[in-house]
């Protein structure tokens, strides 16, 4: 059964450039371990909620987007081996690929998909 990544996170809006290219370097590394499909997309109509948001789960700055990505895997086994190699490679060193944003303020998770139409 395929296995999902899913991340939210904010972004500086004055860094949509960077980031898109720092997403795109990931990619390529996520594949060549296993990756099926890597999405990256730009909020466009994201409210700010009373109770709960995306904005506010990641505390989202009057100068941020939120940014809302997914990782399709084979399986939740190739997702384990195929993160694991993703992250020890040197593509994906902080040096070589800095993050564009708060890596603590980021919420992500793996899902089993139990429906697709």
């Amino acid at each position: 059964m395929t296995y999902v990544d899913g991340f939210v996170a904010a972004v500086p809006s004055a860094k949509r450039a960077d980031f898109l290219e720092h997403a795109k370097e990931a990619a390529v590394v996520l594949k060549a371990h296993g990756a099926l499909k890597v999405v990256e997309c730009w909020g466009d109509d994201v409210p700010k909620g009373e109770i709960t948001s995306f904005p506010m789960a990641v505390k989202c700055k009057d100068d941020e987007t939120v940014i809302f990505s997914w990782i399709l895997w084979p399986s939740r086994e190739a997702r384990n081996a195929g993160m694991q190699k993703a992250m020890a490679d040197p593509r994906l060193q902080p040096d070589r690929n800095p993050m564009p944003f708060d890596g603590k303020r980021v919420i992500f998770g793996g899902f089993e998909m139990i429906l697709e139409v």
